[in-house]
């Protein structure tokens, strides 16, 4: 799964700066209700190891990305990037988490624990935004701590169910959330920190593609099986909805897309107990009932606090008037 997390400065400034649009809702709602149905994509290519998945979902996402900036008219943009050794570390950073993001989530579609997935991309913001705390000495309100101690009761209930840890879900989480902190630190916009970050991962991703075909272990030329297909449209999956995601975002404000969010994961969890079947018991209903709690709690804080905010320039909108 790809994400929200990419937004500079300027992007922010410009949602937060302005309502929400019914374009900037129907593409942010395009790129997560795509996300939510990606599980069935991942179905599809898991007898593929997620290592030779994640390879070709990078390779082929990398010229899209570069067709996107060209049409833009910001490829240029990015010559300044390679000449700073600072930015093109942490672009390395960045890309090495999500490259572990996405292969948690390709594994754990392909063996068949999607709700683990679910439950990971619940927990993230709550997580990104106990990072937040820590490690840049943001503030919580009550509506956070609320929602964060509730996700930990959940979370609780799921690791005395099943006698450890749900380490895919935290793996997930911890890993988007260290990615969205490491990437607000790279100057450049979602489309081209997307780009740089697929270059960055593309030589080595060839490398493990020639290996394991060189080996007899790769199906990127096994003809006749369809995998070619799958191997290629990974890029599509990957790429387009990322870059709807972005055109979206700089046309409603953060609130809104901190509370529309959870739509993918909402799906998500739907198609693993309805489509997928996987094993839904007493325990883990209790425990997402803690985590739907805290989803509601996080996310009418989120709306609250954009209701203030909203209030003084209302007062001043109107005394200029």
């Amino acid at each position: 799964m790809s994400s929200p997390g990419r937004r500079t400065m300027a992007e922010s400034t410009s949602a937060a700066g302005q309502g929400d649009t019914p374009l900037g809702f129907a593409f942010a709602a395009a790129a997560y209700i795509f996300w939510g149905f990606l599980p069935f994509y991942m179905k599809w290519v898991a007898h593929i190891p997620a290592t030779e998945v994640v390879a070709h979902r990078i390779v082929w996402s990398l010229p899209i990305a570069a067709a996107v900036l060209l049409a833009t008219g910001r490829f240029a943009d990015l010559r300044h990037v390679f000449r700073s050794p600072r930015t093109l570390g942490m672009a390395m950073v960045t890309a090495a988490l999500l490259s572990v993001n996405w292969g948690l989530y390709v594994w754990a579609v392909g063996v068949g624990r999607v709700l683990d997935a679910a439950l990971g991309y619940y927990i993230n913001p709550l997580i990104t935004v106990a990072l937040g705390a820590f490690l840049l000495g943001e503030r919580l309100n009550r509506f956070q701590l609320a929602a964060m101690a509730l996700a930990g009761i959940g979370v609780a209930i799921m690791t005395l169910a099943a006698g450890g840890l749900p380490l895919v879900s935290i793996g997930l989480a911890l890993s988007w959330a260290l990615y969205s902190l490491s990437r607000k630190t790279l100057p450049i916009d979602s489309s081209q920190g997307f780009f740089l970050e697929a270059l960055l991962l593309t030589l080595p991703s060839l490398v493990w593609i020639a290996w394991v075909e060189h080996s007899g272990a790769g199906h990127f030329g096994d003809t006749g099986t369809g995998d070619i297909a799958l191997l290629l449209g990974l890029g599509f999956v990957t790429a387009v909805p990322l870059l709807v995601f972005a055109k979206g975002a700089k046309l409603l404000r953060l609130s809104t897309i901190g509370i529309m969010q959870y739509i993918a994961p909402g799906l998500v969890f739907l198609i693993a107990v309805f489509w997928f079947h996987e094993p839904f018991g007493l325990y883990k209903a209790v425990a997402f009932g803690f985590i739907w709690l805290s989803v509601f709690l996080f996310s009418y804080g989120i709306f609250a606090k954009s209701r203030r905010g909203q209030r003084p320039m209302a007062l001043a909108n109107q005394k200029e008037g």
